[in-house]
């Protein structure tokens, strides 16, 4: 219903209302979760994934609303600066979104105390953190055992695993913008929750510790899901003129030329940002 009332217009041009907007989500999500999927034997071992697409089921027309204004400015617009320019509001605004995520995410995770509620997030956590030892990582950073972090994986190999992942992920949003612009809410979903999952975990499950968590994480996170974003936008560009242009109109030459050009520019910023997480988020908070 708030995509009825909030005007994806007006959240483009005030992209702080999609913080709210997340929370309300993200909020919901859980909530719903833990109330009718926790004590289900069977679901209950899909939670984290439960949550993920309880979200994405209520950003979906919000996020299709907003996608098409962006993909209707797409064919009048050429260069990489103009493309930019002219989807920068968006892109701010899907950045509030996942704000909203996170922080919603992080405060129900702790103040609910379910360890199940992140499973399938924590183990993903572990397997970027700690691939040489998922098992005990899973097992040792479940709510009811809050413990540090243990640092198993040198940076290098840290660097290395993060920018896999993350290369994979943007990946994963290519294909959904161009099968589906408005999927690629999936992976700002699922890239809150687990951000929100590695915040739980740094912070020991302590309410008032989640600020300094965010903080650590968003060091990091608001750069990466930026590159998301651009990718989603590139993927966007592309489906749009084929399916406006077809593939022989000369149209199709310039957006192509936009979706590289966005494409390069998200790989950079990925790149930067796990260099950032690995080397210089530690040292500024530990």
């Amino acid at each position: 219903m708030l995509e009825m009332i909030l005007n994806p217009k007006s959240a483009e041009k005030s992209p702080w209302k999609m913080f709210v907007i997340g929370i309300v989500y993200a909020s919901l999500s859980l909530l719903l979760v833990h109330w009718f999927f926790a004590s289900d034997p069977v679901l209950s071992k899909f939670s984290g994934m439960i949550v993920v697409t309880f979200c994405v089921m209520f950003s979906l027309p919000f996020m299709y609303y907003l996608l098409k204004i962006e993909e209707e400015e797409d064919e009048v617009v050429e260069g990489f600066f103009s493309v930019i320019k002219i989807h920068s509001d968006a892109i701010f605004a899907f950045m509030w979104l996942f704000l909203g995520f996170v922080v919603a995410f992080s405060f129900w995770n702790i103040a609910l105390g379910n360890s199940n509620l992140f499973n399938a997030q924590v183990q993903t956590y572990c397997m970027i953190n700690s691939p040489g030892n998922v098992e005990d990582c899973v097992s040792k950073y479940q709510i009811t055992n809050q413990v540090a972090a243990t640092g198993a994986a040198t940076k290098e190999i840290r660097l290395l695993s993060i920018l896999e992942n993350n290369v994979y992920v943007m990946i994963f949003t290519l294909m959904f913008s161009l099968i589906f612009g408005a999927g690629a809410i999936f992976i700002l979903a699922w890239n809150a929750s687990v951000i929100s999952s590695a915040i739980g975990i740094f912070s020991g499950y302590k309410i008032a510790e989640i600020p300094l968590g965010i903080g650590r994480y968003m060091i990091h996170g608001f750069p990466e899901i930026a590159a998301y974003f651009i990718t989603a936008l590139a993927g966007g560009i592309v489906g749009v003129g084929v399916i406006r242009n077809g593939f022989r109109d000369k149209k199709m030459i310039r957006i192509i030329e936009n979706a590289v050009i966005l494409l390069f520019l998200a790989i950079v910023i990925l790149v930067i940002a796990a260099i950032i997480e690995v080397y210089i988020t530690p040292q500024i908070i530990g």
